[in-house]
């Protein structure tokens, strides 16, 4: 990829639009609604393809787009400056973009810069200097640097950082012996292409039930078009391995095609990675947000030129320039991580399958708990579905009980009912493994001041600060803002009156410290492993049996295989429940069902015990007795009836601003505009539950509309009516997942 040329060697260097020609339109990655005309001589860059031109007073990247609306007359056009050798953007990409746009009701260009985020992909890398083994020459003096230089050098290029690392020398060895002819210097890409998948390569035997599914998809695949395809499987069934061979006959069928694996959070990205490359004999093109710039270049560059024929990657993955996408596989489908709540609002699931609709091509669903919006799918028709009704080699589902805590409640400052602390001592007593699963960070979530009452928030805002304890300090886990615990209570000066309020992983690791001193035990969760390094050094601990109680937040969920670990204990199964969220319900089912689902995964039987003070909840009755359906059809039915996705069609409506008399005065301006239309109802102006953050205040209006309405064409009149302030900033979020 070269770096942009002028389109003709006959420009003019004013500006001005050339004697004749043609004209193209042009998008730029801004937050900009429509593609701007310019000019151009001689034959236009085709569609997609990148290129530069004056937009203001500097000169931007943009990508040549389908034209709208009336052309303005060609001598008053500015003509284009250059034009990329690079792979075009596909006709494919460009219609989804188009489609995303209108349905997220974000600027086109805002969506062309999530495709364009790489910025010196374009241009590719200059070519670097490597080294590989030649002949000793005659006469050289082999001291003890060179000779391991030597050995560590080969006939594949190795960079001198490489050489000199592996020898335990300094970079000037490596060119010593390169100028003394006994290494040759070699030119070679920065980004070299990856290895492509051997589809001939076999995988593990396949249970009948796995064969049955992996038919069924690859049968899918033969027929060509789109479709969608749910793989309903419950956790152990081995999900996984149905979808690699879905994989493979997608990419035989077309020698040309590429396949996307989305995961959910980058935890689950990491040692997928590894599994991938064992099935397939070569790595996967990775895509996630813990890459370098110049892996996140390699990646870009070979999924546009189409080389890159296996992608693994998070939700942005979906966004990669890809030549030809042929299938793209959406793991643990049900996961929240799949939604976009910064920037441009989406669902990487329900984006995954606008895509394979638009292109043509199927798309694959896994989850052993699906989402209802999916469940519905299937029912209603518009997706296929495949199920594993058992774990792979016979292992046995968990058995799940309930622990009332108000008839077995913990000690006085304790967290562990004795129900759930014999288990453990019966666990340690046989050399198993445990779990023990709160879904809350730090030591505690709230600390108020014993004496005025005080309740300590991040400064702007009303989040509450949550206690870490190992480190000392007070942490706002929505801003990032972080202070020491201060030893007096900042408004009535009380010392040592701050307490903490309720329990978090690290409150519970101290209760089992004190309680198992013997154990071995360790904490797992995003502030204890801040990166995926440190995550994966823990759960690869936990897998080889070096740890007896791992205590962890939803990190260690889904996604993880620990042959040893028998035993989960839920310490507080209840926490999902509150706060009016509409699928409050279903998130508690499906996360609760994921970490249970850990136990037992190998030959020994595994078991797992919710703590509770809602025993009658219908969502905690249907994890124990294992009855994912009934639960679903009740809460069907609850939906259905309210009108709410999937039976309904909702919008969030969020107004931001410094000036809280100008966010009042434009919500109720908002509202009091709110167009009549049958079938549609606007909720509020009403404060966000957490209304300030950063200083920034947050009001939203809900607007909830039968299926039939288009939702998007009622939110682009309804706002066109009202002017907003400068100073407030409106979004939309269609089908919005959190409530805060």
């Amino acid at each position: 990829m070269n770096k942009a040329s002028p389109p003709t060697e006959n420009s003019s260097e004013d500006g001005a639009a050339p004697p004749s020609g043609g004209r193209v339109s042009v998008l730029f990655p801004m937050p900009l609604p429509k593609a701007y005309d310019y000019a151009c001589e001689g034959g236009a860059p085709p569609l997609g393809a990148f290129v530069t031109a004056p937009f203001g007073p500097r000169e931007v990247t943009g990508v040549v787009w389908p034209s709208e609306g009336e052309a303005p007359p060609l001598e008053k056009l500015k003509k284009l400056a250059g034009v990329f050798d690079a792979p075009a953007l596909s006709p494919e990409l460009i219609a989804f973009i188009d489609w995303a746009a209108a349905y997220t009701m974000f600027p086109k260009g805002a969506l062309l810069r999530m495709v364009m985020r790489v910025s010196d992909a374009l241009e590719g890398p200059r070519m670097q200097t490597a080294y590989v083994r030649a002949g000793t020459p005659e006469g050289l003096r082999i001291t003890a640097q060179r000779k391991a230089v030597l050995a560590a050098a080969s006939q594949t290029p190795q960079f001198a950082s490489e050489l000199a690392s592996a020898a335990e020398v300094s970079e000037a060895v490596v060119r010593g012996l390169a100028d003394a002819g006994a290494l040759t210097r070699v030119e070679v890409d920065p980004d070299p292409p990856f290895d492509p998948p051997d589809l001939e390569r076999q995988g593990p035997a396949l249970s009948d039930d796995q064969q049955f599914a992996a038919d069924a998809l690859t049968d899918v695949i033969a027929e060509g078009g789109h479709k969608a395809v749910l793989i309903d499987g419950v956790t152990g069934s081995g999900k996984t391995e149905v979808y690699f061979e879905a994989v493979v006959a997608a990419l035989k069928k077309d020698p040309e095609a590429q396949a996307l694996i989305l995961l959910p959070e980058i935890a689950l990205t990491l040692p997928f990675l590894t599994r991938v490359e064992e099935r397939f004999g070569a790595a996967p093109a990775p895509w996630h947000s813990d890459l370098t710039a110049a892996q996140r270049r390699r990646t870009w560059r070979r999924v546009a030129e189409g080389s890159a024929r296996l992608v693994v990657g998070a939700r942005s993955a979906l966004f990669l320039p890809f030549k030809k996408l042929g299938l793209i596989v959406v793991d643990e489908e049900h996961d929240n991580a799949y939604k976009q709540e910064e920037g441009v609002i989406y669902h990487a699931r329900d984006m995954a399958v606008a895509r394979g609709s638009l292109a043509g091509f199927p798309v694959a669903l896994a989850s052993a708990t699906p989402s209802l919006e999916t469940v519905v799918n299937v029912d209603e028709g518009r997706y296929d579905a495949v199920g594993l009704s058992s774990r792979f080699a016979d292992a046995a589902m968990p058995d799940i009980r309930l622990i009332d805590m108000r008839e077995d409640p913990p000690e006085q400052g304790r967290w562990l009912s004795p129900a759930l602390v014999r288990e453990i001592d019966r666990n340690l007593s046989v050399h198993e493994q445990s779990l023990l699963f709160l879904n809350r960070r730090g030591y505690a979530p709230l600390t108020l001041c014993r004496r005025c009452g005080h309740k300590m928030t991040a400064p702007g805002s009303d989040s509450m600060l949550v206690e870490h304890r190992f480190e000392n300090r007070l942490v706002c886990h929505h801003t990032g803002f972080s202070m020491p615990k201060p030893s007096a209570c900042p408004v009535c000066n009380a010392v040592d009156a701050l307490t903490p309020c309720g329990p978090g992983v690290e409150r519970v690791a101290e209760e089992a410290k004190e309680r198992w001193p013997e154990a071995r035990i360790a904490v797992l969760s995003s502030d204890t492993a801040p990166g995926p390094k440190s995550m994966r050094e823990v759960l690869d601990a936990m897998k080889a049996g070096e740890i007896d109680i791992l205590i962890a937040t939803q990190v260690a969920a889904k996604g993880h295989h620990f042959p040893n670990l028998t035993l989960v204990g839920v310490v507080d199964a209840d926490l999902g429940l509150a706060g009016g969220d509409l699928r409050a319900a279903e998130r508690t089912y499906q996360l609760l069902s994921q970490v249970t689902g850990r136990a037992g995964r190998a030959e020994k039987p595994g078991r797992a015990f919710l703590q509770t003070y809602q025993p009658d909840a219908p969502v905690l009755a249907a994890l124990a007795t294992g009855d994912r359906d009934a639960f679903l059809a009740a809460e069907a039915i609850g939906r259905r009836d309210l009108g709410f996705p999937p039976y309904g069609r909702l919008a969030a409506v969020t107004l931001r601003s410094l000036d809280e008399q100008a966010l009042d005065k434009t919500a109720n301006a908002l509202k009091a505009s709110a167009p009549y239309a049958d079938g549609v109802e606007v909720l509020g102006p009403a404060r966000a539950p957490i209304y300030r953050l950063r200083g920034v205040a947050r009001m939203r209006l809900l607007v909830k509309a039968k299926r039939n309405v288009s939702l998007q064409a009622y939110l682009a009149d309804w706002l066109a009516k009202v002017k907003v302030p400068g100073p407030v900033r409106v979004t939309v979020d269609i089908n919005p997942y959190s409530f805060l």
